[in-house]
């Protein structure tokens, strides 16, 4: 059953379903957090790290996950919204925990709408808060 939902939602991004992108899926889909190449490496100690690297790519460029450069100088990666088409005007805020060096997605909380002068136009859109998440400060 795991296996089918996985693979469907593979399917949904017309991602092949192969074995390490329904293990690199898993991953992402049970963290509550943004995972980095180097965090994924650690938890798929037998998996290669261009493959890895790889399937994130194909990920993103699906747009089944959205990358986030928190200011650690890593990359990190979470799952988009089913309906997310990751326009750079309808990003959401992250949050970056300064303590735990952890990274969330801030679903709820939405770029403002910027007026950009005439002959401009957004590429990529970031809005990252750092400061103290609530498991480290209890």
């Amino acid at each position: 059953m795991k296996m089918d939902l996985l693979s469907n939602t593979l399917k949904m991004r017309a991602i092949n379903p192969t074995a390490m992108r329904l293990l690199v899926l898993d991953k992402l889909m049970k963290s509550e957090i943004a995972l980095s190449l180097a965090d994924l490496e650690i938890e798929m100690d037998q998996a290669d790290r261009t493959t890895i690297y790889r399937t994130l790519k194909k990920f993103e460029e699906n747009k089944l996950i959205h990358s986030i450069e928190d200011g650690t100088g890593s990359i990190k990666y979470a799952m988009c919204e089913s309906n997310c088409n990751c326009a750079p005007e309808f990003t959401h805020a992250h949050f970056h925990c300064n303590n735990c060096s952890q990274t969330f997605c801030l679903k709820n909380i939405h770029l403002p709408e910027i007026d950009l002068p005439k002959n401009f136009s957004i590429e990529q859109s970031s809005f990252i808060l750092k400061g103290i998440c609530d498991h480290c400060k209890s």
